[in-house]
């Protein structure tokens, strides 16, 4: 599959869900597909909520990270950059559709639904063996100069 966008575009970010800089994180790797961007990911026993079930707040995690990168590529496609802004999440909500089992691949799948100059509405489905265990959808907002996040990614 290659690089993903966060080892290409932000590869010193201490992100908990993203940051291929946080050894104890999460680490996601999205990459670019036909609809949007999609990830890969198999949770660890740590990820847990109960035995052999993934912890919501880690599905939360996953879908909020890899819904703000869909954002970030959107954004930079739309304004023809060569970087991604960065983007920080406004809102959004999960939706647990049913347990999510751990010990199997995990697929995520972020589209946009609405974009604008400096933000995007993004909604991502989790699937678990062709079973969709979760949806979620968030605003996620390009910030400007000055802003605590600016320089995140750098």
């Amino acid at each position: 599959m290659g690089v993903g966008v966060q080892r290409q575009y932000a590869p010193s970010s201490i992100c908990f869900g993203c940051g291929p800089a946080n050894h104890k994180g999460l680490q996601i790797d999205s990459h670019r597909c036909e609809s949007g961007l999609e990830m890969r990911f198999t949770p660890s026993d740590e990820h847990q909520a109960f035995p052999g079930m993934i912890n919501g707040g880690i599905i939360g995690s996953l879908l909020d990270c890899h819904g703000n990168w869909a954002a970030a590529i959107a954004l930079m496609d739309a304004s023809d950059s060569e970087e991604p802004p960065c983007t920080v999440t406004a809102s959004y909500s999960v939706s647990l559709r049913r347990p999510t089992p751990a010990g199997v691949e995990l697929h995520i799948l972020a589209e946009v639904e609405e974009l604008l100059e400096d933000r995007a509405k993004i909604s991502m489905t989790l699937t678990a063996d062709g079973k969709i265990c979760a949806t979620g959808k968030g605003l996620f907002v390009a910030v400007k100069e000055g802003h605590p996040a600016f320089h995140r990614w750098s």
